[in-house]
C-alpha cells in the first residue's frame, strides 16, 4: 500500500552508541516501502559508511513529510521545537526510560510503523511555550519550549527573589529555589516532581509551579493559554532560566522572563487506540499492587 509519507527523517538519540542498529533497521524498513530516508548530521555520525542523504537538523523541516525520533523524551523535546514551525508530524520510538512522548516500543516499532504508514494513526496537537528574556526593555533571548521554562537558583545555593505577574496583574513576590512555567506536556516532568498538577495535553493551559518556596502559602496556579506569565527578578546570585533543559540564559536583576502560548504547535502521531490515561497508568504505575 502506498504511503502519504514519501520522505521521512530519521533522528536518533545523540551520543548514544546503541542507536545505530535500530536506526539502520528502520531505514531499511522504510526503503523497502519506497520511502526516501533523510538523516540529520549528528545522527549520521553514529553510522559508518552512511549511504543516506544527510542534512542539518534545521534544514529537515522544509523537505520531509514525517520525522521518526528514536531515543527518549529528551531527544524528542529538542526535535519537536525545531520542527514545529514546519508542521512536520513526529513519531516517537522509545529507547529511553519513561517515554511520555516517545510512546512506541522499539520492540514493536515495525508493526506500529507499518500501520502508521498505511494511514492508521491518530494525530495529537501539543501547545508550545514561547519565551523571551527582556533586559533594559529589549529582547535579549527568545526560544520555544515544549515542556517548561524554569527560573532556578545557581551554584551558590541561595534562594532567589522575584515577582510573578499574569496578564500584567501582580500575583505575588516569591522567595524560593525557583519557578516552573509548564505546558500540559511538561506537567508530567519537573513540574509534577515539584507538586504541580497533571494537565491533559489537549488543553491550552499553563501551570505556574513554585520550587521549594520560602512560604508554604505559595501554591501552584493554572492559567489560561491565552495569558502571559511574567517573572521579574529582584535578587539572587547565579540565576538562570532553562528552556526544556536544552538551552539556558543567565539572568540579572530586573530581567523579565515572559512566557505565553506559541503560535505553532507540535503534531504527534500515535497508533490507533492510543490512550493518554493508559499511558499515565503505565508510566506512573498507578495500578500496581502494594
Amino acid at each position: 500500500m502506498s504511503s502519504s509519507f514519501k520522505r521521512v527523517a530519521l533522528i536518533g538519540k545523540y551520543k548514544s552508541p546503541d542507536i545505530a542498529l535500530p536506526l539502520l533497521d528502520m531505514a531499511h524498513f522504510l526503503e523497502d516501502r519506497n520511502i526516501s530516508v533523510v538523516l540529520d548530521r549528528l545522527t549520521a555520525s553514529h553510522i559508518e559508511n552512511c549511504g543516506f542523504q544527510v542534512l542539518e537538523l534545521d534544514e529537515l523541516g522544509a523537505v520531509v513529510d514525517l520525522a521518526i525520533v528514536i531515543g527518549g523524551d529528551g531527544t524528542m523535546l529538542n526535535i519537536a521545537r525545531t520542527l514545529a514551525p514546519h508542521s512536520v508530524p513526529l513519531v516517537g520510538i522509545n529507547q529511553g526510560r519513561l517515554g511520555f512522548l516517545t510512546d512506541i516500543s522499539v520492540h514493536t516499532m515495525f508493526d506500529t510503523m507499518g500501520h502508521i504508514l498505511a494511514g492508521k494513526f491518530v494525530t495529537e496537537s501539543r501547545m508550545l511555550l514561547a519565551a523571551e528574556v527582556l533586559r533594559d526593555g529589549q529582547t535579549a533571548f527568545e526560544v520555544l519550549a515544549l515542556n517548561d521554562v524554569v527560573v532556578t537558583k545557581g551554584a551558590a545555593g541561595n534562594m532567589i527573589e522575584f515577582d510573578v505577574r499574569v496578564d500584567g496583574q501582580f500575583v505575588y513576590t516569591l522567595r524560593s529555589d525557583g519557578l516552573i512555567v509548564s505546558s500540559p506536556t511538561g506537567s508530567t516532568a519537573y513540574a509534577l516532581s515539584a507538586g504541580g498538577p497533571i494537565l491533559h495535553p489537549n488543553l491550552r493551559l499553563m501551570a505556574v509551579v513554585p520550587v521549594s518556596p520560602h512560604t508554604l502559602a505559595a501554591r501552584p496556579l493554572v492559567v489560561s493559554g491565552d495569558s502571559t506569565v511574567e517573572i521579574r527578578m529582584h535578587e539572587g546570585e547565579d540565576v538562570r532560566v532553562h528552556f526544556d533543559s536544552h538551552s539556558h540564559f543567565n539572568l540579572h536583576g530586573d530581567d523579565r522572563v515572559r512566557v505565553r502560548c506559541a503560535s505553532v504547535e507540535v503534531r504527534l502521531l500515535h497508533p490507533v487506540g492510543h490512550s493518554y490515561y493508559r499511558m499515565l497508568r503505565e508510566k506512573l504505575r498507578w495500578s500496581e499492587s502494594l
